[in-house]
């Protein structure tokens, strides 16, 4: 089976599962951000395992369902847990999951993402709504073009639709949500960063660093999809100059967790505005 019959088997099988549902925007939960799935209103739950094809999330913080229903008013698909390069799938698989919501019929996919801060004026559980990135995981765009879904070479010149950015920029001062707004850096993992990595990403223009999400921009792009990031901050460069830090993936699950809850309002408030 071609890689294009296994994104319409899947999608296939979603559908069979949805009846008359028919998702406007997806949305990527990362690690400790699943409870927005919570605020989803006559939720079917789909279980990545039950689908043909598909990946299984192995990674802490990511419970490896599909989520759709009602959300502000839209019906909305979200990933409660991503697929990791670093879990040993390969970047069709990593980004199986939005080319699957993009043949369901998704007009936006929103992304977010527990991450590093590399800008020494980040705190823990500060909210970053991501600029731009920095991809140094494989190109999913490898490899023969998909021609249904975009072109050989698309353009990334606003990866993050600067309207979406707008109007988050513009819920958050009407809310009282503090934001940052900065560039996010994807590397392999799964081993957190040395010192020097976070100096050296910090040098090359990143303000947060983590190991998913522009894999699945760089696929929604391809299919002309609006994109909206936001990262939630969970450890900070600067603490690793303590001789007694160490980063810990329990540690930064909790600090998604607290921070969950104002990009939960967020998210919904752009959903509600489309």
């Amino acid at each position: 089976m071609n890689y294009s019959e296994t994104i319409h088997l899947a999608a296939d099988y979603m559908k069979g599962r949805l009846g008359a549902l028919k998702p406007v925007v997806g949305i990527v939960l990362g690690s400790g951000l699943g409870k927005l799935a919570y605020e989803i209103q006559n939720p079917v739950e789909i279980s990545y395992k039950d689908i043909p094809g598909f990946p299984v999330s192995t990674a802490i913080g990511h419970k490896g369902n599909f989520i759709v229903g009602e959300l502000s008013g839209k019906t909305v698909i979200a990933m409660q847990g991503r697929i990791h390069y670093y879990e040993g799938y390969g970047m069709n698989l990593v980004t199986l999951p939005i080319r699957v919501m993009k043949v369901l019929g998704i007009q936006y996919l929103f992304v977010s993402n527990a991450a590093g801060g590399t800008n020494l004026n980040y705190r823990v559980g500060d909210l970053m709504i991501i600029r731009d990135h920095i991809n140094l995981l494989p190109n999913p765009l490898i490899g023969p073009n998909l021609d249904d879904f975009g072109p050989r070479f698309p353009d990334m010149t606003r990866p993050y639709d600067p309207s979406l950015i707008r109007m988050a920029e513009k819920i958050a001062a009407e809310k009282g949500i503090a934001l940052q707004r900065g560039v996010y850096v994807a590397c392999t993992g799964p081993c957190y960063e040395t010192p020097a990595e976070y100096r050296y990403f910090r040098h090359i223009g990143a303000d947060a660093v983590g190991m998913s999400t522009t894999s699945e921009v760089i696929v929604a792009r391809h299919s002309g999809i609006p994109v909206f990031g936001m990262s939630v901050i969970t450890d900070v460069a600067h603490a690793t100059d303590d001789d007694d830090y160490v980063t810990d993936g329990e540690a930064i699950v909790k600090a998604a967790d607290a921070a969950a809850d104002k990009m939960t309002v967020i998210f919904k408030e752009i959903i509600a505005r489309l």
